[in-house]
């Protein structure tokens, strides 16, 4: 063995020792940073070849790891843009200049132009409803955008999709097809009515009358007026006519409806074509009752507040109290998380190691929930780290010593000749 293969050892584990000293100080600096993961120095020998009778001493290396995969603790905020991830998966956000990463800090406040960014300036991406419901794109960022939540300015939806649910009298007097509301005479007749409110495409509120009429035994006729048409003082005839209209079928033994028709659509006055379900419906022996009715679209009005579902879906809630979809989070992960290059503004990027990023919503697959109001803490163990710096401060000053005895005996070594 070389005196100088001993002190390159000796260095060897001293810078070993200095990088493990380096993460721990990173580890405890950054122990309150939302959704930090912590690193760790592993070591590995590197074995020089040796000849008989000598030892040909090698030395240590180092490779830094990220406890990524490790979850941190969940604390509870009273910002609905406050975003944590309990299970598996990452936020997909962007720099200024687009560039994707993926992130588990979701500390996002909205900026100047209504983008939700984090503390590092990095901005949320989503799907936007505003091509109907999205899909994941798998295995790339395409079709990802900011998330834009702006007050400015107002939005009124028009009115496409509706629902009843109730019950439809089975004992009900029949009516004759002459004096079916269909027919629209100042004769019509009807078993029973409700009506409910729809909006055009300014946002204009439209109430219709819907008509149930009895024609049979299990057989029903749904009408759909526009109540501003109805006769003064009266309902029958409407001018312009019915809206729309279906006949349903009822099972007589069991009440269900059994016809291939379960729904009437029509289209709103000045607004949009309007299909409205009627699958939950039944007859029975009991009077008419309606014990729900739901029809999307909203009145003009500006965002009050906004609320995140555990599937990652943004609602914008109206003054109005109606409430609408925006956009949908979604959850990218990777098949070593662990492997994942880290960089600065606490973000990652797939690596050659990691595997590719594949993208998908909350709650599918091996995919976790998204938790409103809610940040991840960092995975920091302090009283852990504070007993890693110990382990290195004794490791570092034993290696240091290795290096001193080498350098004595190099003295000795050169004094020889004197």
């Amino acid at each position: 063995m070389s005196l100088y293969g001993m002190m390159r050892t000796g260095v060897s584990g001293m810078n070993a020792q200095a990088n493990r000293l380096s993460t721990v100080a990173d580890n405890i600096a950054n122990s309150d940073t939302t959704g930090y993961k912590r690193s760790s120095a592993e070591f590995s020998t590197l074995v020089m070849p040796s000849t008989g009778g000598a030892y040909n001493s090698g030395g240590v290396t180092t490779t830094i790891r990220q406890a990524v995969s490790d979850p941190g603790v969940l604390q509870y905020t009273t910002s609905v843009s406050d975003l944590a991830v309990s299970g598996d998966g990452f936020f997909v956000v962007q720099d200024p200049s687009g560039t994707p990463f993926l992130t588990r800090a979701g500390a996002f406040v909205p900026d100047g132009q209504g983008r939700l960014v984090n503390a590092a300036g990095f901005q949320l991406m989503a799907y936007s409803y505003d091509n109907g419901v999205p899909a994941a794109t798998v295995n790339g960022f395409e079709g990802l955008v900011p998330v834009v939540i702006s007050d400015q300015g107002m939005t009124a939806t028009p009115s496409t999709e509706g629902s009843y649910t109730g019950n439809l009298p089975a004992g009900a007097t029949p009516v004759a097809a002459a004096s079916l509301p269909s027919t629209n005479s100042a004769t019509a007749q009807y078993t029973s009515k409700s009506s409910m409110v729809a909006y055009d495409n300014l946002g204009n509120k439209k109430l219709l009358d819907v008509y149930f009429t009895n024609t049979g035994a299990g057989t029903w006729q749904v009408s759909v007026f526009d109540q501003s048409k109805a006769t003064a003082g009266t309902s029958f005839p409407y001018t312009g006519g019915q809206l729309g209209s279906a006949n349903l079928t009822f099972d007589t033994t069991t009440g269900k409806l059994t016809g291939a028709v379960n729904s009437v659509s029509f289209t709103v006055p000045n607004g949009a074509a309007m299909n409205l379900d009627l699958s939950n419906l039944t007859q029975l022996g009991a009077g008419f009752t309606v014990t729900d009715a739901q029809v999307n679209g909203n009145a003009p009005s500006t965002i009050d507040k906004v609320q995140i579902g555990k599937d990652g879906t943004i609602y914008a809630q109206y003054k109005d109290g109606s409430t609408k979809a925006l956009y949908k989070i979604p959850l990218a992960d990777v098949q070593s998380p662990d492997q994942l290059k880290a960089l600065p503004g606490n973000v990652y990027a797939q690596g050659t190691e990691s595997g590719a990023v594949r993208i998908g919503f909350a709650n599918e697959g091996k995919l976790g929930s998204i938790i409103s109001g809610a940040l991840e803490n960092s995975n920091v163990d302090i009283a852990e780290e504070l007993t890693n710096m110990i382990a290195a401060q004794r490791s570092y000053t034993a290696n240091s010593k290795v290096f001193q005895t080498g350098s004595d005996l190099m003295d000795v070594l050169v004094n020889l000749k004197r």
